[in-house]
């Protein structure tokens, strides 16, 4: 049986994982959040870590391409109400696990984001997407409403009304409109992908693994707060920094005019 989730780090400290469910279009079962979910727990206690990103196998026809089309429906059939509201807490958990990991997570979408794909994606730092990407939240087609974050992620990086249109009518949306409202950052053609999301993750892994990690929890949990309990909550994540050794080496670089070489110290 093939693996749900393969791994692969590169020697930038860059961990690749690739949803690995082809032939159910990548949809979500607890198997794979199961995986994804174990992966990205060990992500924190791994120091040579410098950016995840997390993509999706393709599968022999590139028609069906897919990020995730969300749950897996042939399984979710076979639950009980009780076995549903446990997948519900599992991939929620799981996602803001993805949203809190303490290095950078960059989605690389291709193909179909639909209900859980795209949740997946809204929890990542940085979206990248492919010119063939399809994406929506498109929950409430089925009498349902996202729920792995969905309705309080996208109005944080959209705006709320243009989040309440997308919700409400279950729009499906191309790369194009994706990037014009802001959900992802940067559109490419799909066999530039990876290469993309490597090459932004690069840009991120020569800074300071120490500083990231703090200006990470600093946008994060500052956009949650008033701007007087933001900027004091900045002031404590600088002072993490202030005693690191990777500080003294930045300063030492710039003066003998060489790049640093941070080791998350």
């Amino acid at each position: 049986m093939a693996e749900v989730l393969l791994q692969e780090k590169t020697a930038e400290g860059i961990l690749i994982l690739t949803l690995n469910r082809p032939e159910a279009m990548n949809c979500f079962n607890f198997d794979l959040l199961a995986a994804l979910g174990d992966a990205i727990r060990e992500a924190n206690f791994d120091n040579d870590l410098r950016c995840i990103i997390i993509t999706a196998a393709t599968g022999a026809d590139p028609k069906k391409a897919s990020f995730s089309t969300g749950a897996d429906l042939k399984e979710r059939r076979t639950l009980t109400p009780d076995q549903v509201r446990r997948f519900i807490f599992t991939i929620r958990n799981t996602f803001t696990a993805v949203e809190q990991v303490r290095v950078p997570v960059i989605a690389a979408i291709n193909g179909f984001a639909f209900g859980g794909g795209t949740e997946l994606a809204l929890a990542c730092d940085i979206r990248i997407a492919s010119s063939n990407v399809v994406m929506g939240l498109t929950e409430t087609s089925l009498a349902i409403i996202p729920g792995a974050g969905g309705t309080q992620r996208l109005p944080r990086i959209v705006g709320m009304a243009k989040a309440k249109e997308l919700i409400f009518t279950a729009r499906r949306i191309n790369a194009q409109t994706a990037l014009e409202i802001g959900l992802v950052n940067k559109v490419v053609e799909p066999e530039q992908l990876l290469d993309a999301a490597l090459e932004m993750a690069r840009e991120i892994a020569k800074n300071g693994p120490i500083g990231i990690a703090q200006a990470k929890f600093a946008i994060n949990y500052g956009m949650e707060a008033s701007l007087g309990v933001a900027l004091p909550l900045e002031s404590k994540a600088y002072e993490v920094t202030i005693p690191t050794k990777d500080r003294l080496e930045a300063l030492a670089a710039f003066a003998e005019k060489r790049k640093p070489v941070f080791k998350g110290e």
